[in-house]
């Protein structure tokens, strides 16, 4: 039982130069019991690790990171390597990372990369110089090639986009077969012209979806138009907007469209509204990933949904493994995806 100790001065301010020896006296446990709970371990009984953390929090004890560091050659530190923050589709991915490092005494560090290597390299810096353990990168694979050569000097994983060339662990889903159910149940609902809202296809998921969106017309076979195609260098509400003006800008308009990401979607059916015209009895929207915004709109926006917060747990537990020296880490996972019908089609 905890012992009536503390080290706080008469204004309340706890003393700093309390040390784990005076934690593990003031919990009635061992030094090394108090070092295995601030290291996330798992061999303590809940009943010592709540004891041992009212102690740390009665006394003011703070863990000195960079001692430990120096001693353990750890930083407890991992870094989430991420495109663009702005983009609502990472952040329940990231939500889900952080949970699960957290609970093993781990804390992260979001890197907005903007898919550009060069300033990937700065943040890779950190972990050549041991200030940080490890890494997710949602980056696209081109940039996971330029990282190929380092995977065998440090843990990293790869989530969403991933190559399968690049010899580290991975999560994501089948974007191939997401877009081809996605355009199928758009043909079974009696479309014919189906446009397609693509990113810039150095993305993997981009060359995914559209194979996935071609192979869905051709088994069904109607043609693929290339005018249908529109590609564009950003994932976001203006560009889905700018895509539907050069969709209604065609002689013959399409009767769906199906874009490679929700905001992009949402942002077709601002440039349908502008137009005057109705989502779905003009033009039929559909949309990917299952943001949360995308039940919110007028109408209710139709997707394939990705389970967004269990790719950043699955890729939490490949990194721990990695960090752990776990052996049989490499290869991927890949979970399933599903349509989600809405209004909009």
């Amino acid at each position: 039982m905890a012992k009536p100790y503390s080290r706080s001065d008469p204004r309340g301010r706890h003393d700093r130069s309390v040390s784990i020896a005076q934690v593990a006296e003031h919990a009635g446990v061992s030094v090394a019991t108090v070092s295995r709970v601030l290291n996330g371990s798992d061999a303590v009984r809940d009943p010592t690790r709540q004891h041992v953390m009212e102690s740390v929090q009665s006394l003011g004890y703070r863990v000195n990171q960079l001692a430990r560091s120096l001693r353990t050659d750890e930083s407890r530190l991992l870094l989430a390597l991420v495109p663009d923050i702005d983009n609502p589709f990472y952040a329940p991915i990231v939500h889900g990372f952080n949970a699960i490092v957290q609970e093993k005494g781990y804390s992260v560090l979001l890197c907005e990369t903007g898919g550009d290597a060069m300033r990937e390299g700065r943040y890779l810096d950190l972990l050549y110089s041991r200030r940080a353990d490890g890494a997710v990168c949602l980056d696209p694979d081109t940039v996971q090639k330029a990282m190929g050569g380092a995977a065998m000097h440090f843990p990293w994983v790869a989530c969403c986009e991933y190559d399968e060339s690049v010899a580290v662990p991975y999560v994501g889903i089948d974007n191939c077969t997401a877009a081809h159910d996605a355009v199928s149940y758009l043909v079974g609902r009696g479309h014919s012209r189906i446009a397609f809202v693509n990113s810039d296809t150095r993305f993997m998921y981009a060359r995914e979806r559209l194979k996935g969106y071609q192979n869905a017309l051709q088994l069904a076979n109607i043609s693929c138009w290339p005018d249908y195609c529109v590609e564009v260098q950003s994932l976001d509400f203006a560009a889905g907007r700018q895509a539907a003006a050069r969709l209604l800008a065609l002689d013959q308009q399409p009767t769906a469209v199906f874009a490679v990401s929700d905001t992009l979607a949402i942002g077709v059916m601002r440039g349908l509204y502008d137009a005057g015209l109705r989502v779905p009895d003009d033009i039929a929207i559909m949309g990917f990933d299952d943001i949360a915004l995308a039940q919110q709109t007028w109408p209710a926006l139709t997707t394939v949904a990705q389970p967004m917060r269990t790719l950043g747990e699955q890729a939490a537990w490949l990194l721990l493994k990695r960090l752990d020296g776990s052996a049989d880490t490499q290869g991927g996972v890949v979970l399933p995806h599903r349509l989600v019908i809405r209004e909009s089609a």
